[in-house]
Order: C-alpha cells, then structure tokens, then sequence
C-alpha cells in the first residue's frame, strides 16, 4: 500500500546563535547521499549512518563552541534536524506515522519506535558500556540530547532502547540505524490515506 511520495520533501533550513551555526537540506525520499561536517568525527558517522539506512540526503554543515564542548553542536543539530522534519510534513496528511525498527549490531540489540502524531516525547532506555561511554573522546551520553531537541522539534514520540550490549560505538550505532529505519517507515506515504492524516481527530496539529 505503501507509494512514494507524488511530491518533492526537501527542505533547508539554519540556525544561528552564539553557540552554533547549523545550515540542513535534507531531502526525506533520496538514495541515501550525505554531506556531513560537524566538526566532530564520530558524530558525522552517525549522521552519515542514518542518511544512508534511512534513504534520506542529507546534508549538514555545522560550526560550533566544540573547543569548549560537543554538547551544544550535537543538541543543536537534533534541534535543527526536527524543525526541518516539521517544516517538510505540515499538516502531515497521507504519512504512514508510525515506525519501528529492531536491529542487531554485533552484541547489540537496539529498537526504536515512533509516533508523528505531533506530541513531542522521548524515553531514552539505552545500556551502559561496561567499558565506559567514550568512543575516542565522544560521550554517547550527550546523544540523547539530540534525541530529545529532535522529538521535541519534530513533534515525535519517539522511544529508543537497548536490549542489551556493552560495546560504546555499538549501542550508539546501532540506535542510530534504527532510528533512521523506524522514522523511513514513518515517513512512507500510504496510498490508503489519500488526503487524510492517520487520526481519527481529522488533525495532527491539534
């Protein structure tokens, strides 16, 4: 039942503050092209990974305090990202809405659901590495600060979880991709909808 899109959903879109200076075109029915340049390696591999599992171009140039701090870079790409998510969908007539995606990564098992139904909320429950939360000098902890700017921007209801692993760049690689494959099922029109949300309220703005 599932189409592809009868229109373009692209949309670019940046954000400056004192902090950081973002600029996104991300283009949600691509073949999974990525431009990325946060200044912050492990970062733009996650970014790369989730433009290529979820079919989406994506480009991101970021410019950020990361001398003092990745917080504010990674928090504020989440941020950005979901405000060019919203801006794409609108009202969000004929979105499948829903996905979900479980997926392996070596000792890893993450899973990601998510609602666009236009209710910001995160329930991060992701393992701890037992051999600590660094990958190189990259807290994976501060990734559920762009989960979080992400749904609250985007309007999604969006959960992440880890059934179990151990290995830092394996829980946070294997929540990105999910992520990505999750949102990709979301985002796929369904020919059943027509010109209708998947609400019985009529409405996802409501």
């Amino acid at each position: 039942y599932r189409i592809m899109a009868t229109k373009e959903r692209l949309e670019t879109l940046r954000r400056t503050t004192g902090e950081t200076d973002i600029e996104i075109t991300w283009n949600l029915d691509g073949s999974g092209q990525s431009e990325i340049e946060t200044g912050i390696p492990f970062f733009d591999h996650m970014l790369t990974l989730f433009a290529r599992h979820g079919h989406f171009d994506l480009t991101v140039k970021a410019m950020g305090d990361i001398d003092v701090d990745y917080h504010h870079t990674v928090e504020d790409t989440g941020l950005l990202l979901g405000q060019v998510l919203r801006s794409i969908l609108g009202d969000r007539k004929g979105i499948t809405r829903y996905g979900f995606f479980l997926l392996p990564m070596d000792e890893t098992l993450a899973q990601v659901a998510v609602d666009l139904g236009n209710r910001p909320y995160l329930v991060y429950n992701v393992e701890h590495s037992e051999s600590g939360p660094l990958v190189r000098d990259f807290n994976i902890h501060m990734l559920k600060e762009f989960y979080q700017a992400f749904a609250n921007e985007a309007g999604a209801n969006l959960h992440i979880a880890t059934q179990y692993g151990y290995e830092p760049h394996h829980l946070a690689e294997g929540c990105f991709k999910a992520f990505a494959r999750a949102l990709s099922a979301a985002l796929a029109p369904d020919l059943r909808l027509g010109d209708r949300v998947m609400s019985t309220k009529g409405s996802l703005n409501v």
